[in-house]
């Protein structure tokens, strides 16, 4: 999802700073939500230098510390509803006033991921994108980050953002998302992309898009949550059967399609196996979280990320039917793990 520059008030960079965290604290006004359009030229790291642009939403407490917040390829720069742009958001129950991401005592800034709105046709690595992100706290006049916070994808260009931009940042809080994309996953994600390349040839483009995404939530959610859901008998007539998953997929794929286009798509999906940090050039405060179910990005896998870190880092665990996306169902736990981290985040 992605919004128009005219929807953008002007703003003035210098009033969004992180000042003494001191000064946070329930009292201090929270602005309107701010949303803006920033011009970048990027040193890419496989495309060479491009001009892009970056897409950002900001909202919560005046002058107090900054947090971003980044989620999946699907997430957009519109994480939480506020009194000026009052739709929901992606992250809806975890950040607003009062919540685990609490906006009476930070800022929360977000943006749209760099070929979210498909006109960047080239190979777009999570370090890119944690480039543009650096830039823009630069035209926006903040020095430092409180912490980031990315689920997905999101925490993958976070690791990215810890290992490039480490004076930056106080605390990284990773969620699902590892240092590389497990092999037998990135196949997955070939064989979606594929289909969609098939579909582009063959004038069924949107029909295959649906296809890609209703093979891409297989993998997102548990086996124990399709076995609760999808068990039950097929309908069988003499032509053909027609089972009950059918029917979500029928429901999904139009919504997928609807808000998302194939360039997009099949760039942020590459990106997502383009994935690749040394867990030692890692010197940030970090908690990470695995699910046990995630078949997207395996436990062993931030196991492994969690021993090569080189800073001070916490791996939390937790079980979920929802696997891969937990940290949109499991709104306690994940809830209680963010305020957590933050808590700590704010003491140091």
């Amino acid at each position: 999802m992605s919004f128009s520059p005219a929807s953008c008030p002007a703003h003035d960079p210098a009033s969004l700073a992180a000042i003494d965290p001191s000064t946070c604290c329930p009292t201090t006004p929270v602005l309107p939500a701010t949303r803006g359009v920033r011009d970048l030229t990027l040193a890419m790291r496989h495309a060479g230098i491009r001009r892009v642009q970056v897409a950002w939403e900001m909202q919560g407490c005046a002058g107090s510390p900054v947090v971003v917040v980044q989620g999946g390829i699907s997430a957009h720069r519109h994480v939480a509803s506020s009194e000026h742009f009052s739709e929901p958001g992606w992250w809806q129950a975890q950040v607003g006033p009062q919540r685990a991401i609490d906006t009476l005592r930070h800022r929360v800034l977000a943006i749209d991921w760099l070929g979210a709105d498909g006109s960047l046709d080239a190979c777009i690595d999570p370090a890119d994108q944690a480039d543009a992100i650096a830039a823009l706290l630069d035209h926006l006049g903040i020095a430092r980050l409180r912490a980031y916070v990315g689920a997905s994808y999101g925490a993958m260009v976070g690791l990215h953002f810890a290992a490039r931009h480490p004076a930056r940042l106080g605390r990284l809080v990773a969620i699902s998302g590892a240092h590389r994309s497990h092999p037998q996953v990135t196949a997955l994600r070939v064989i979606q992309r594929r289909i969609v390349a098939l579909g582009r040839s063959e004038g069924g483009v949107r029909e295959a898009l649906a296809l890609a995404r209703a093979l891409a939530v297989i993998g997102y959610r548990s086996d124990r949550e399709f076995e609760q859901r999808f068990a039950a008998a097929p309908q069988v007539e003499p032509a053909q059967a027609r089972f009950v998953v059918e029917d979500y997929f029928d429901a999904i794929g139009p919504k997928f399609v609807a808000r998302f286009c194939p360039t997009a798509y099949l760039r942020l999906s590459e990106s997502i196996d383009l994935q690749d940090v040394d867990p030692s050039s890692i010197s940030v405060a970090t908690d990470l979280v695995a699910v046990r179910e995630d078949q997207i990005v395996p436990e062993a896998d931030l196991f492994t990320l969690a021993e090569g870190l080189r800073g001070r880092s916490r791996l939390h665990r937790i079980e979920s039917l929802y696997g891969h996306d937990a940290f949109l169902k499991e709104e306690s736990r994940i809830g209680a793990i963010l305020t957590e981290a933050l808590t700590r985040s704010d003491a140091a």
